[in-house]
């Protein structure tokens, strides 16, 4: 029987616009590798080639992009199967998502808060268990970043247990989100990070923002890692033992080597604390 790969250490995200550069690296230089199941699904042929090649040499996870799991209009399930069949045919770790919506009789392009109420965790829990029923196993749902709180009836907090718990599915830990969400919406974020289950959690993103205003941060994934975010994420190993973290740069991505630094902060980080492993089986 072939051995199933296990996500461990610090990851980086596959880019189709970048394949020349991965080709160079293996798994010296980053330990996993994670993709949007958008990206990979539909192509074949020559894409559907390349993907195996990396599939083979490396462990990987994937983050949708469109599932919309707290959207208004009734879940894709067509797409979930496809995500299914790419799970099953790459042995994908874990597919991950994010706890917002991003669509209404069509796709809105952005990730759009869905409102902090009971009634929304009955509702988001019942879809991720829908998600989970079709795939076979758990999902992983990202705390996002969110800028407005239409029609909030508790804090941010409760509703992300609540879903958690509801829903019994993991957790993707963003953790730039959790500093650019606490300074926007002023809360402490070591409390919420120390309030998060730590069996909840599958693996991290860690990120790079924009300081639009002292008191406005923004989420951009489109900068270097800031020391704020970089000092959370050491409390979270601290708190809950090593788990696999992520590397995320969607746009302004410098070379492969200044990725590599970062990643390699990474790696640092979780050396310190190795002695407490969590990593995803």
């Amino acid at each position: 029987m072939k051995q199933r790969k296990i996500i461990t250490g610090a990851g980086l995200g596959l880019r189709r616009d970048f394949l020349d550069e991965y080709d160079a690296l293996d798994q010296s230089d980053v330990d996993f590798m994670e993709v949007a199941p958008e990206n990979w699904i539909p192509y074949g042929g020559r894409l559907q080639e390349q993907f195996k090649r990396y599939a083979d040499r490396f462990p990987f996870v994937i983050h949708g992009l469109s599932l919309s799991i707290g959207g208004p209009t009734p879940l894709d399930t067509d797409f979930v199967k496809q995500v299914a069949e790419f799970i099953k045919t790459y042995d994908i770790q874990f597919y991950s998502e994010h706890l917002s919506y991003c669509s209404d009789d069509g796709h809105m392009y952005d990730l759009m808060p869905i409102p902090f109420t009971e009634e929304a965790v009955h509702y988001v829990a019942n879809r991720i268990k829908q998600v989970q029923d079709i795939i076979g196993q758990q999902i992983a749902m990202e705390n996002v970043s969110y800028y407005a709180a239409p029609g909030q009836e508790m804090p941010e907090l409760e509703f992300l247990l609540a879903v958690l718990e509801e829903a019994d599915c993991k957790l993707l830990l963003d953790v730039n989100n959790i500093y650019v969400n606490s300074i926007n919406h002023k809360y402490d974020p070591k409390q919420f990070l120390k309030a998060l289950p730590k069996h909840r959690i599958a693996y991290g993103h860690i990120a790079g923002h924009y300081d639009e205003a002292e008191d406005l941060k923004v989420d951009t994934h489109g900068s270097d890692v800031k020391p704020e975010v970089w000092d959370l994420l050491d409390m979270a190993y601290e708190q809950f033992g090593v788990f696999p973290t992520l590397l995320e740069r969607d746009f302004n991505i410098p070379k492969m080597s200044q990725l590599l630094k970062e990643v390699e902060q990474i790696k640092a980080l979780q050396n310190k604390y190795q002695q407490v492993p969590a990593a995803i089986a």
